[in-house]
């Protein structure tokens, strides 16, 4: 009788009291700061280039008005060919890149937290996170004056990768039963 309670035990994994989820989106968010550093610091290698999907109505996300109005909720930008002033602030847990959609140049300033995916085609990476539900305060900002340079827009305008990116989910690890116990 005790191999079946050890067997239910196996099956019904208590729910942990330590925020391993958190913790894991976190570590995962430091991923995407890591690789928009290296991009700012020494270009984009190679065939890689970054899809960015992120919440516009987060709090701390800056962009233009007429951005936030044409997407109120969610936007992807590509950094491909085109983009400037691409910067990571690490204390601040952000990253603010200079874009041009429709022609337009724009600066967008955007929290990890409010990063929803994030992939680079070029090797089939990809990440998802949550991101919660609270909207944010709009903070627009004035698109810079005399910028000359001009990026791959994204959303409808953009053709997706043939193959899509190999996409890591946290579900994929929780609530498993523990290893190395008896069966």
């Amino acid at each position: 009788m005790d191999d079946d309670s050890d067997t239910d035990d196996h099956e019904t994994t208590p729910e942990s009291l330590l925020p391993y989820d958190s913790w894991a989106e976190t570590a995962l968010r430091q991923v995407v700061a890591r690789a928009l550093d290296h991009a700012a610091k020494y270009g984009l290698p190679g065939a890689h280039h970054f899809f960015i999907t992120f919440r516009t109505d987060q709090k701390g996300v800056e962009m233009p008005a007429r951005l936030r109005a044409q997407y109120p909720r969610e936007i992807t930008i590509v950094l491909q060919h085109q983009f400037w002033d691409l910067a990571v602030d690490p204390a601040g847990e952000r990253f603010s890149v200079g874009l041009s959609f429709g022609g337009v140049p724009s600066r967008l300033t955007v929290p990890l937290a409010a990063v929803s995916a994030f992939a680079d085609p070029a090797v089939q990476f990809g990440l998802q996170f949550r991101v919660s539900e609270a909207p944010a305060e709009t903070v627009p900002e004035d698109a810079p004056a005399g910028a000359e340079a001009r990026v791959s827009e994204t959303g409808a305008d953009e053709t997706p990768p043939a193959e899509a990116p190999q996409v890591v989910q946290l579900a994929a690890f929780r609530k498993r039963p523990p290893s190395g116990g008896k069966e």
